[in-house]
């Protein structure tokens, strides 16, 4: 776990040099919501050094909510980054206006296309206040979810988190070469510390290749 005092400035250094480290042609790029995702990608639009047209962006979780709705995960994306880098090589989004059933076997054939072929180079993962991340919440039976389910409908079984969701599940996550974490601010403290002390909270269980955490000093319990 990494102690860092310019969160957005420190993912987008672990992105760059990830493009740069690429083992193909082409680069495979997962991102979140949330705001402190907002400002990592605010910050990564600014990067000079990564060739967009060459980049794949897809979703690790989405809100079923219409994609210009406020709380859309897509829609952040799309306003912080892919708006502002020009033309990427591609941005899939969740499916959101369609049957929750048809979305989640829509997008389980992309990330089955993306594990089967180029793997996942990054997935950019955020921290909630009760340890979950992406649409992983604690005591979620999709937390159990097997190597061949890839995507999930799911929802906060305890409450603390408005609309349904669609998720990728640990199996992808896992598979990707770099998981990164961003986290900041004091709410996420306890969940720092949740994990500091090995709590099997959703976050404990995201084995990547690579797992980097970027941790503020507010949400680190340091300042």
């Amino acid at each position: 776990m990494t102690a860092v005092s310019d969160v957005p400035e420190a993912f987008t250094g672990v992105v760059v040099e990830a493009f740069a480290s690429r083992p193909g042609p082409r680069f495979t790029l997962v991102l979140s919501g949330g705001p402190t995702a907002q400002a990592c990608y605010e910050r990564l639009a600014a990067a000079t050094t990564i060739n967009w047209s060459v980049v794949d962006i897809y979703m690790g979780d989405e809100r079923v909510v219409p994609p210009d709705d406020p709380d859309a995960n897509q829609r952040l994306v799309r306003e912080t980054l892919v708006d502002r880098v020009g033309p990427v090589g591609s941005f899939s989004p969740m499916p959101t206006t369609v049957p929750v059933e048809e979305a989640v076997a829509e997008y389980q054939k992309t990330m089955a296309a993306v594990l089967a072929g180029p793997g996942i180079d990054l997935i950019h993962l955020g921290l909630g206040p009760d340890g979950h991340t992406a649409s992983l919440f604690p005591n979620a039976p999709t937390l159990d979810a097997g190597p061949d389910e890839l995507v999930v409908a799911t929802a906060d079984p305890n409450g603390r988190n408005p609309h349904p969701r669609l998720s990728v599940t640990l199996p992808v996550i896992n598979a990707a070469r770099r998981a990164v974490f961003t986290v900041a601010g004091a709410s996420k403290r306890e969940a720092i510390a949740a994990l500091k002390r090995g709590d099997d909270i959703p976050a404990a269980r995201v084995k990547a290749t690579q797992v980097v955490w970027l941790v503020d000093s507010e949400a680190a319990g340091t300042a």
